[in-house]
């Protein structure tokens, strides 16, 4: 990865934070979107330290919040010439219905809405440094919208559980990576999706899901992988020069192989319509001109 320039959101703990060290230990130069910089921080000098690279930056980004968003893609573009890989890693879980400063629900605010935003700011920039790659950390969850979704109420206004609104988060991020995959075709940039299998990590235990973050706290070590394993598969979709992975655009990956994802997150009129309606969200709150590649 030897002067490759790899960005990855959610970096400063879990599957993220692993990801960039291994990614820096190869060589690559990476740069970490945070939410917390106080976390950020301290994150930046353990990756430096365990990667043996100080070729390991930091950038500001709430994904909650469109105008973060928007300044952390100027940031980056500001900063790095080229982007070889995104990689799309944050994610959060909620116990109740909270809504993002933008006043999106906050599970389709920040793991879709915030990431289909940073990533379509970013895309001129990975097409000029094909051959590029982005990665889309989603989840076996997204089996929990086995109908789909919601499209009469992607807010969860009328509904909401907690691994419903995760669910449709996490098929929202299965459906953008088939639908921009369709979008860059021939572009020299791929794009796949992947579940990182169940991993024990800080996720959902910073007050999020309360009782969630409890259960993982006390028995999460039964039966949950490492950050560490959690990250294989988002370094070899970063990496990997096999045709098996290099060659492919719009997958569905676990355990270091090619996997067929529910039969909502293959549907290609789906993905359209909601690649549409979240052009039509970001754009009403953000004054984004969706550009056509």
């Amino acid at each position: 990865m030897t002067g490759r320039s790899v960005v990855i959101t959610g970096a400063n703990s879990g599957i993220g934070k692993e990801t960039a060290v291994v990614l820096a230990r190869r060589g690559a130069s990476v740069t970490i979107a945070v939410r917390s910089p106080e976390r950020g921080s301290a994150a930046l000098a353990d990756i430096r330290l365990r990667s043996g690279s100080d070729d390991v930056q930091m950038v500001a980004l709430d994904l909650g919040d469109l105008s973060s968003v928007r300044r952390c893609a100027a940031d980056l573009l500001d900063r790095l010439e080229r982007i070889d890989v995104l990689i799309n890693n944050a994610g959060i879980i909620t116990e109740e219905r909270r809504v993002t400063v933008d006043g999106f629900e906050e599970m389709f605010g920040v793991n879709h809405l915030g990431h289909f935003l940073l990533t379509d700011l970013l895309t001129e920039r990975l097409v000029a440094s094909a051959p590029a790659r982005v990665v889309v950390v989603s989840s076996l969850a997204h089996r929990f919208a086995p109908r789909g979704m919601r499209f009469d109420d992607l807010q969860s206004n009328g509904s909401f559980t907690m691994f419903g609104a995760y669910g449709r988060s996490k098929l929202a991020n299965a459906m953008h990576a088939l639908e921009l995959s369709r979008r860059l075709e021939g572009t020299g940039v791929t794009v796949n999706c992947l579940h990182p299998g169940t991993v024990a990590s800080g996720f959902a235990r910073d007050g999020d899901a309360r009782r969630l973050g409890e259960l993982i706290s006390r028995v999460g070590h039964l039966v949950m992988t490492t950050p560490e394993k959690g990250a294989r598969t988002s370094v070899l979709l970063a990496t990997s020069s096999d045709p098996s992975i290099a060659g492919v655009t719009g997958g569905y990956f676990s355990r270091g192989r090619q996997w067929r994802p529910s039969r909502a997150a293959r549907n290609p009129r789906a993905a359209a319509r909601l690649w549409d309606e979240s052009a039509r969200l970001v754009g009403s709150y953000d004054d984004l001109t969706q550009r056509a590649l």
